[in-house]
């Protein structure tokens, strides 16, 4: 509840302080004293539009600050708490503050902490409802009304609607997601389609890591078979003679052995020349077994022209897959991503490779001279060219690896046709679940409508509108929306037999401010705010229709803070508390002030209102007699 409201600097009001009370508050005044600056006040206070121009001439600033009562244990101290804010008076206080620049700077506090302006927004929610004619604009909106017929439901339609959104959210994503795959099936077989010819080619391929490089040196190898077998065959006549005897046997293992010999004779006279004759022994030993290495090397390397071409053959098919699938190759990416690999899988470390799927097809290529798989690492070990080749970046790993992602993602893609249909099976469950919901949604709604019009038009006919009738109209929408399956508009006949129109052609200016009225009072029963600010409402109202205006907002008073604005003696008669908004002038600056009325000065100021003259015998007689029968018809009830 709001206890008390100072004003500064806001349009005329240089420093106004408005103190409230519980029950009915009532503010007049002059036309043009101010009054609406008080609830332009009472709106920035709680996260309405700071603007500049609002600001009192010749003031750097507007400001306004209010102090509430408010359950120290409540959501609103709890948020203030939660932004860094304290209640005064042991909890039970909470002073809120807002201000405005002349230059435009808004600055909000809660509690004695600065604020975002939002948290008074979410305040507001919580403490304050302003009922104005600007909301009875907006409540003449079709969106408006299903937004206020549900908060009169009450809890268990807004149970539903919680369950209906939540399940019609799902029922969105669900339908769009399917909408995407289905759309993108083609594009998506296609590379399924694409992807398996690839996998394909390097099946029956079957490459092994590190293979191009070690091709490569058997290529190199088979090529100079006859070099190689000429230049093994000379240094092996070197080291051991021509085994035709034709070079008089002058070989290095000959002569090797005459050395050997020699020494062997003497030896034994000088430590020195003992050991040049053991190394000299070691030395003609070495030489006879790399003769003996270089005869099996010369009986194995024999030219192979059929192997050479299936050596070719199949470095010239790697090479194609290479080009390919390789690094830099036309198809060397999955899902739009390059392959990559790491550091040990780029030197042709097989270790790396050891995980990729096996392919099936043809056996690994073997080493013909060292009678083992080419990228063995055994092998390698023993032919230093295949060391070499080892050694360089493996392109056939970046095959290997493109093969591994390629079956991964054809498998993803695979799955299309299962994830659609369970897709398919979750939509047409949640269509159902929104379909019911939705039903349960208009039901309720229906209900609802019922109940509040039998309502409004209880209050119109006390209101002076005695043949007047609201009804709440559910018009089904063609399919389901964030709100359920209805649009829902107000409707009047103001007279029998008139048709039931929307609510801003169905009443006349003075009519429709009565009819807002009761739509006003009918859901500010159902709104759990402890504030109502209701802002000349009454305009347009007159005779005993006021009275009964003032009557219901007295009643409404019994149940929670009622502030109101307004020109009609009627309705400021039923207040438990009359503050009058003054306007005074020096001549050359206009200024205005809010003070609490007493009984002598509330019969002057009904007075006023009642005949325009607060001195007068008759209207002050008058004035009393409306006091007096405001108070009568309040305590009845």
């Amino acid at each position: 509840m709001l206890e008390e409201v100072r004003i500064t600097g806001l349009g005329v009001i240089d420093d106004a302080v408005l103190e409230l009370s519980k029950g009915f508050n009532v503010l007049t005044g002059e036309t043009g004293a101010g009054k609406t600056m008080v609830v332009s006040g009472l709106g920035l206070l709680f996260g309405g539009r700071a603007d500049p121009s609002r600001v009192r001439p010749a003031a750097e600033r507007a400001s306004v600050e209010g102090r509430l009562s408010v359950p120290a244990d409540g959501p609103v101290a709890r948020q203030v708490n939660e932004a860094g804010g304290d209640l005064d008076d042991d909890g039970a206080a909470l002073i809120l503050s807002r201000s405005v620049s002349a230059e435009g700077r808004s600055r909000a506090y809660a509690g004695g902490r600065s604020v975002p302006v939002s948290l008074l927004i979410s305040l507001a929610d919580e403490l304050v409802a302003v009922h104005g004619q600007a909301d009875q604009q907006q409540l003449l909106k079709p969106g408006r009304q299903r937004e206020s017929i549900d908060k009169y439901a009450g809890g268990v339609l807004a149970a539903v609607l919680a369950d209906y959104q939540r399940v019609y959210q799902r029922h969105r994503k669900v339908h769009d997601e399917l909408g995407t795959l289905t759309t993108q099936a083609r594009a998506r077989a296609a590379e399924a389609k694409e992807l398996r010819a690839g996998l394909t080619d390097i099946e029956k391929l079957n490459p092994v890591a590190g293979e191009s490089a070690a091709l490569r040196a058997e290529e190199e190898r088979l090529a100079n078979a006859d070099s190689l077998h000429s230049g093994a065959a000379t240094a092996h006549e070197a080291l051991l003679g021509d085994p035709t005897g034709g070079n008089d046997g002058v070989d290095a293992v000959t002569l090797l052995g005459h050395a050997r010999r020699a020494l062997e004779s003497v030896r034994r006279y000088d430590s020195e020349i003992d050991s040049v004759a053991t190394r000299l022994s070691e030395a003609a030993y070495l030489v006879s077994e790399v003769a003996g290495e270089l005869a099996s090397y010369i009986q194995g390397i024999d030219a192979d022209p059929a192997r050479l071409a299936a050596v070719q053959e199949r470095r010239a098919a790697l090479a194609r897959v290479i080009r390919l699938y390789g690094p830099g190759g036309v198809n060397a990416h999955i899902d739009g991503t390059p392959v990559r690999l790491d550091t040990a899988a780029r030197s042709g470390d097989t270790s790396a490779a050891a995980d990729l799927p096996a392919a099936a097809g043809a056996a690994p290529v073997k080493d013909a001279s060292a009678g083992q798989d080419a990228a063995d690492p055994a092998a390698s070990a023993a032919d230093p060219g295949a060391l070499l080749a080892a050694e360089e970046p493996d392109d056939t790993a970046y095959v290997l690896e493109w093969a591994r992602l390629a079956a991964a993602r054809v498998a993803e893609l695979d799955n299309d046709d299962d994830t659609i249909a369970a897709l398919t099976a979750e939509e047409a469950e949640l269509s159902a679940q929104v379909t019911e919901l939705a039903d349960r949604l208009s039901r309720l709604r229906a209900e609802a409508g019922e109940r509040f019009s039998a309502d409004v038009t209880a209050e119109l006919t006390a209101l002076a509108m005695p043949h007047a009738r609201i009804s709440v109209v559910l018009t089904p929408l063609a399919e389901p929306g964030p709100h359920g399956i209805d649009d829902v508009e107000l409707r009047l006949a103001s007279n029998p037999g008139a048709p039931s129109l929307p609510l801003h052609k169905g009443a006349s200016g003075g009519e429709l401010s009565r009819v807002m009225l009761a739509i006003e009072v009918v859901f500010a029963g159902a709104d759990p705010v402890p504030t109502f600010v209701f802002d000349e409402v009454d305009a347009g109202v007159g005779g005993k229709a006021a009275v009964e205006i003032g009557r219901r907002l007295a009643k409404l008073a019994k149940l929670a803070q009622v502030i109101v604005v307004t020109h009609l003696p009627q309705v400021a008669a039923f207040a438990d508390n009359h503050l009058v908004v003054a306007k005074s002038s020096d001549g050359s600056i206009t200024s205005t002030s809010v003070i609490r009325l007493d009984h002598e000065a509330r019969v002057r100021e009904l007075s006023r209102m009642l005949a325009g003259l607060e001195d007068s015998e008759f209207g002050q007689a008058h004035a009393a007699e409306l006091l007096a029968m405001a108070a009568d018809q309040a305590a009845r009830n």
